[in-house]
């Protein structure tokens, strides 16, 4: 008990409960400075950042206890959600003064790093499903066709590739443009005939890319709202996927583009493709207030200055109604149709308040849809546009896309500390509330990031886009970089959240950037044994309570190596990796007669409440 340091968040010696607090709860803390300090007060600073409020409460001096000094102090959190920054300040007794922050001890004038407080709401409860279960990522143009469209009379310029293994364009057009006008036929009937494959990978939730019409084939420039992409197929098919998922114990999630339509587009209609008054077409426009012009017509905010993806006003109330509030929304419209959630896009330039109402409406109409936000970082303490978030407070997104994640995990593939690993993650565990942390989205590889298995295995990206086009891996930057991913996949598996899938990443796909991360599923041409791999993974999450709501514990994280535990419902099971090219000789605790690696069935004996193995260089085992 001695041995504890000052003060240390993460330790519930120190500070009770662990991490974030509900609203109105009680936090507990403990402090030991030395007794030669001659510290007498110490006194808890905190800042209110949602309100400014600045508070300061005394922490009570206890008995000296082996030369440490004793303060402690129970208080009330919040009873609204807020984020708390705090630090201490120790005053000896001739009024000399020290601050104690998360970096240590200083002067008590200079500015402090505080530690984080994060207070939520509690009262709504976040649906289980979808942190217990496994998600697949779906980009609907390339995962399954089942026959050649034929693109006349759709929006947009459409050309649609005869060959389904063709590469996707990627050169600019004349203006120096990107259309992404090649499109390649896949359909929702195309996933419903592989909903068979995706249950043999114990997928439980379907995350969908957009599907509704759009000029594009990323189809993140949305046309209609509430009418699905005719190359995709209709709403009647969207219901039958939503069925027969649902018969298979799968559950969809839809991709909500709500910050920005497309120019081509019903609202919009700088082309003049539709029939309906558009934005661009006159000013007397039931969607002209959707829209910011500096200069009507030609002139307006888009995203990113993308002149294609003119922003909406998410305030104007006619919006917000269509979007959200009307008993026909489109939020609602999906739900009614059999979605069970939605991924919002680029989440950062939502308003809080129109996430909010996104959230109640969904509550409203299905009561255990799930709500997911795009956010890059820490989502905890984010700003965004010179505003402080509240993605995670109790009224907004259930979880997140959980980017942190992936960072760490390469960093730790690619040479990296295991320290920095768990830093990382212990961050997030803190600052998130516990709900929220095990309904992350937690990813290797998205439709904007590379490959993994390409990420991992290239020894050098090529400069030249035309390179990076046909790059495709040697056989030992493969075989490498397929080890890597069985080390990658094993972590993903096996942490809190739920582990997600791009398509095609456990057949071995391969590519850099957009679009060559986004090629078509090579059906027939699989990695079956990586395929296998990520079905042993996928089982034997499902098999164990242990790794779909267990404590997470580091047993060990230092330089090559990473072990953890997961313990709940009576059940223990513990992963280890070693990232290096050298074998590690661990040694664990253990409480059962033998451990044994559910990934070969080798066994490992008991001796004296330990057991020893030995990690072989790029290799890992879980053991139960």
């Amino acid at each position: 008990m001695y041995d504890l340091p000052v003060f240390d968040p993460r330790n519930s010696a120190c500070k009770f409960p662990f991490g974030a607090a509900e609203c109105g709860e009680t936090v507990s803390l403990t402090l030991r400075p030395a007794l030669s300090e001659g510290f007498v007060r110490c006194l808890l600073v905190l800042y209110h950042d949602f309100s400014g409020q600045r508070e300061e409460l005394e922490l009570s001096r206890q008995s000296n206890r082996r030369g440490r000094t004793v303060f402690t102090l129970s208080f009330s959190a919040p009873q609204e959600p807020d984020l708390i920054w705090y630090h201490f300040l120790f005053y000896r007794s001739d009024n000399t003064c020290a601050l104690l922050d998360r970096s240590g001890w200083h002067q008590a004038e200079e500015q402090p790093m505080s530690w984080q407080l994060t207070v939520y709401d509690s009262s709504h409860p976040t649906p289980e499903w979808f942190g217990a279960g496994i998600t697949y990522q779906i980009f609907p143009d390339r995962f399954c066709r089942l026959s050649v469209p034929d693109p006349q009379g759709m929006v947009g310029d459409r050309v649609v590739h005869q060959d389904w293994g063709e590469a996707p364009e990627w050169r600019p057009d004349e203006h120096g443009e990107g259309r992404n006008r090649d499109f390649f036929g896949g359909s929702l009937a195309g996933i419903i005939s592989r909903l068979d494959y995706l249950q043999s990978l114990s997928v439980t939730t379907l995350y969908l890319c957009p599907i509704f019409l759009s000029a594009s084939n990323h189809r993140y420039n949305t046309a209609d709202y509430l009418q699905i992409d005719p190359m995709l197929g209709t709403e009647e098919d969207f219901c039958r996927l939503c069925q027969e998922a649902n018969k298979r114990g799968m559950r969809v999630i839809l991709d909500g583009v709500f910050n920005h339509t497309g120019s081509d587009s019903v609202y919009f209609n700088a082309a003049g493709s539709f029939p309906t008054l558009g934005a661009a077409q006159s000013q007397d426009s039931p969607y002209y207030t959707w829209y910011h012009f500096t200069h009507w017509p030609d002139r307006y905010d888009a995203w990113w200055g993308i002149t294609t993806l003119p922003a909406v006003n998410e305030s104007d109330p006619s919006y917000g109604d269509f979007i959200i509030d009307s008993p026909d929304s489109v939020i609602r419209h999906w739900l009614h149709c059999g979605a069970s959630g939605w991924r919002l896009d680029v989440a950062d330039e939502l308003p809080d308040e129109f996430i909010a109402r996104i959230r109640t409406a969904c509550e409203e109409t299905k009561a255990d849809s799930i709500l997911i936000g795009e956010v890059w970082e820490d989502g905890s303490n984010k700003i965004a546009y010179s505003r402080r978030r509240k993605y995670l407070l109790g009224h907004e997104t259930h979880g997140l896309m959980n980017y942190p994640f992936r960072n760490a995990v390469l960093a730790f593939l690619r040479g990296g500390d295991a320290a920095d690993f768990r830093e990382t993650m212990e961050t997030i565990r803190e600052n998130y509330p516990p709900a929220a942390f095990y309904s992350l989205m937690n990813f290797l590889g998205t439709h904007d990031t590379g490959r993994i298995l390409t990420v991992l295995g290239a020894e050098t990206v090529p400069e030249d886009k035309e390179a990076r086009s046909t790059y495709r891996l040697s056989d030992a930057e493969r075989q490498r970089g397929t080890a890597l991913l069985r080390l990658a996949t094993l972590l993903l598996y096996t942490f809190p959240g739920s582990p997600t899938i791009f398509y095609g990443d456990e057949a071995g796909m391969e590519g850099f950037e957009d679009p060559f991360n986004r090629r078509t599923f090579p059906w027939g041409r699989e990695d079956r044994t990586l395929t296998e791999w990520y079905r042993l993974l996928g089982r034997l999450r499902q098999e164990r309570p242990s790794l779909l709501w267990g404590d997470i514990e580091y047993l060990q994280a230092q330089g090559h190596c990473l072990v953890w535990a997961r313990q709940g419902t009576g059940e223990l099971t513990v992963t280890a990796v070693n990232a290096g090219d050298q074998p590690i000789s661990l040694v664990l605790p253990w409480e059962g007669p033998v451990a044994e690696d559910l990934l070969t069935g080798q066994r490992f004996l008991n001796q004296e409440g330990k057991v020893s193995l030995v990690l072989p260089p790029l290799d890992g085992v879980l053991l139960g």
